[in-house]
């Protein structure tokens, strides 16, 4: 069983998972930890990651990245209408309503829908992991920004089905860092004690979260999250990109925004331009040759200038921060420790104004890059039965207030209640009570649209079906069981008509119950204190007489807010899956072009080095003539052939003189030969150590017996082959000259002889002074 964990990013994506020795970053196929979120498509095939990433210059309109903030989004959000314009590729409006993205791919025009989009980065970051564990991966953990809404991460979720992948936890990346951070402290206090508060910021690309952690032995619980979801890294690139624009459009009168290459070629240079700022603080280059129109631009920033700059993007450090510790009711004096991850954390002027707001140096422990990577595969290993972990329970919190509506049935109106509170445990479950005589409808939303950084509160509308009156004709009672899941999903996931047989006069009203069922093991805690708040908030009863009561279930219609349909996932799915077998025909297309391309230089190379004492003159020009044709079709008519051509091509190359061998074989040969080899050089050590006056250490009946007991156990030689004239060489054993190595059938070496010949094979003198 797979224990995996992904962090998808905005900009870059890392693969933890689970090995007996513990969590480790996976690498992928370029021996790098970190993958670019980039799909790139083509006319025959797509590139994910580090291959789409370097044809953003070269295919900019149809090189996507940056996508994640899309999800769960309708085209007609402003947010993404503002986006529009600064973005290199075309978005499109989804038949759902949906952001869709518009590409050319397989020289077609095509419209992939977010979900589609991400499941392909997720189906390479997939293969990596599957690379690193040598098996199938399905079980995963993948992280979102705490601030997601419902339908952004429904969104995620149905992304990983699309991907093959079973998503065990869509797990918070905040929440992901506090677990990575505080499963391997053994000096946590016990659950009796004051739990140890602790800060995490996590400054990334295109999100800026806090969130304050209550550690104790064996369970951590959030008890606060802050975040300002329009600020990270990406805006500081877009800073500088300004600023460049600005300055090139005086001191070379190029208007850089109306070349999207350029434009690329821009952020990336300053993205590289920012991180250098942060280590160094004097004067740093911005060189580009061939900017725009074969115009070379340079200019050049120090840190300084930059944080004036941005002046304005830094003041934005503090609000959050301020906000968690009201949320949490806590003094900066609580807080423990504060820790910072996020690629934009490294950047000194944020160290500094986190520093000033706490009072205290914040840590620098966890990995920046990989924490929430390593967090989500902690999380996998705890859900996985595969994996023996030390128990720690994870309880998050609801980001944004959620609240029912529903029409009245006892008054004309609309009736609603806020069922989970900002910052309320999750998951979690309640139990809510109505009285109706017909089936009704419950509309679930977000109760803060100004907090909120999504522009739709709606949540989703679900209808309770089969509702019948009493048998008397009184309302039936309707228990109706609503949750944040495991994902940080709300549903209403269960619904109940309490059929009573003895009737007894009861209040017309909604009653609220927490369930003292148990969501999971995380849950336990949770559902005691909800049983507590029952026992508080609920008046004090007569004592009833006993009631006989028979439960039915009732359908449930769930119709949640821009939820992909089933008919639409499967489609995608189906989609997904010919897609990869179209990457993997043509990768296989490649590489059959690849190995033609490999056999003509190496054969050219060896043909003018370690063969070229054994090929004739005119056999040598022919093959490389050959070989000079070859490579001409390669760049020509070769270019785009079927893979079976570029087969034919190289089985027309290869000599077929040694098809016959087997592997076994040729491999008894090399080790003989590796043998004789020692023997050959030992000698070779003993002879020079000796004086050209004494008896040498080997005589040429040796050598002959040598080569005689190579030839009859060679079972290439033994087999038939063309005559080849090999030059004489001479034997350096020999002081004196060359000795005559030639196969004389009547000379048979003497059993003393042969018997030393073996002694010196077995025993070989490796003395190489």
């Amino acid at each position: 069983m797979s224990v995996v964990g992904f962090d998808v990013g905005f900009l870059s994506c890392y693969v933890a998972v689970a090995r007996a020795g513990g969590i480790e970053t996976a690498a992928n196929e370029y021996s790098d930890r970190s993958t670019p979120a980039c799909v790139s498509f083509g006319p025959r095939n797509r590139s994910i990651g580090a291959a789409a990433k370097s044809q953003m210059v070269t295919n900019c309109k149809n090189t996507v990245q940056g996508f994640k903030r899309f999800h769960g989004r309708a085209f007609s959000d402003p947010f993404v209408q503002n986006l529009k314009s600064s973005l290199v590729y075309d978005l499109s409006q989804m038949p759902s309503g949906t952001t869709g993205i518009k590409v050319m791919y397989m020289e077609e025009e095509k419209v992939f829908s977010i979900e589609q989009i991400t499941a392909m980065l997720l189906t390479k970051l997939k293969e990596t992991a599957e690379s690193a564990l040598k098996k199938p991966v399905a079980d995963c953990v993948i992280s979102v920004p705490c601030f997601y809404t419902d339908a952004e991460r429904r969104s995620v979720i149905d992304a990983a089905q699309i991907a093959g992948l079973n998503c065990l936890r869509l797990m918070n990346e905040t929440t992901a860092v506090a677990l990575a951070y505080g499963i391997y402290k053994q000096d946590l206090p016990t659950p009796e004690e004051k739990p140890r508060t602790v800060v995490f910021v996590d400054i990334g690309h295109s999100g800026y979260q806090v969130s304050v952690c209550a550690f104790n032995k064996g369970k951590l619980k959030i008890l606060a999250t802050a975040f300002d979801p329009e600020m990270g890294g990406k805006d500081f690139d877009e800073r500088l990109v300004k600023h460049f624009c600005e300055e090139f459009a005086v001191k070379y009168k190029l208007d850089v925004k109306s070349k999207p290459r350029a434009l690329v070629r821009l952020y990336q240079e300053c993205e590289k331009l920012k991180k250098l700022m942060s280590a160094n603080s004097s004067d740093l280059p911005l060189n580009i040759e061939c900017f725009m129109n074969d115009i070379d631009v340079s200019s050049k920033l120090n840190r300084y200038a930059f944080e004036e700059m941005c002046a304005d993007i830094l003041a934005r450090v503090e609000p959050p921060l301020r906000s968690l510790l009201e949320q949490a009711h806590l003094k900066k004096d609580d807080i423990h420790a504060v820790e910072i991850v996020g690629g934009a954390s490294r950047m000194p002027a944020i160290k500094e104004r986190i520093n000033k707001f706490f009072g205290k140096e914040p840590s620098t422990t966890l990995n920046a890059d990989e924490a929430v990577a390593r967090g989500c595969a902690l999380q996998c290993a705890i859900l996985s039965p595969a994996f023996k972990v030390r128990e720690f329970s994870t309880t998050d919190v609801v980001p944004f207030p959620i609240s029912l509506k529903w029409n009245s049935a006892a008054e004309d109106g609309v009736s609603d209640c806020e069922v989970f509170p900002k910052n309320h445990a999750s998951p979690f479950s309640k139990v809510l009570t109505f009285y109706r005589r017909e089936p009704f409808s419950l509309e679930a939303y977000y109760n803060c649209p100004k907090e909120l950084p999504y522009p739709d509160p709606t949540i989703g509308q679900y209808v309770i079906q089969k509702v019948i009156p009493q048998a008397s004709g009184e309302s039936s009672k309707i228990k109706v069981k609503v949750r944040v899941n495991i994902h940080g999903i709300f549903s209403v996931s269960s619904a109940s008509l309490v059929e009573v047989q003895k009737s007894e006069e009861e209040e017309e009203s909604m009653d609220t119950e927490h369930s003292t069922e148990k969501e999971n093991e995380v849950l336990l805690q949770d559902t005691t204190e909800g049983r507590q708040e029952k026992k508080s908030d609920q008046p004090p009863q007569a004592k009833k007489a006993k009631v006989k009561t028979k439960v039915l279930e009732l359908p449930i219609e769930n119709n949640p807010q821009w939820q992909l349909a089933n008919d639409m996932l499967n489609l995608f799915v189906e989609s997904e899956g010919k897609m990869i077998m179209q990457d993997k025909l043509e990768k296989e297309r490649n590489d059959a072009k690849n190995y033609v391309e490999e056999y003509v230089y190496e054969m050219r190379d060896k043909l003018h080095g370690i063969f070229e004492k054994f090929v004739n003159e005119s056999d040598r020009d022919a093959l490389s003539l050959k070989l000079e044709d070859t490579e001409v079709w390669l760049y020509e008519d070769g270019e785009d052939q079927p893979k079976q051509v570029y087969i034919d091509k190289l089985v027309d190359l290869k000599e077929e003189q040694y098809d016959h061998l087997e592997e076994a074989e040729v491999q008894k040969v090399d080790r003989m030969v590796n043998d004789v080899m020692i023997w050959m050089n030992s000698k070779m050590n003993q002879q020079s150590k000796q004086s050209l006056a004494v008896e040498p250490v080997v005589k040429t009946t040796e050598i002959q017996a040598k080569t005689r007991l190579f030839s009859t156990c060679n079972p290439i030689v033994t087999k038939p082959k063309p005559k080849v004239d090999l030059p004489k060489e001479e034997n350096p054993s020999e002081p004196n000259g060359p000795v005559n190595t030639q196969e004389n059938p009547e000379a048979q070496p003497s059993g003393t002889e042969q018997a030393a010949a073996d002694g010196a094979e077995a025993k070989p003198d490796m003395d190489l002074d």
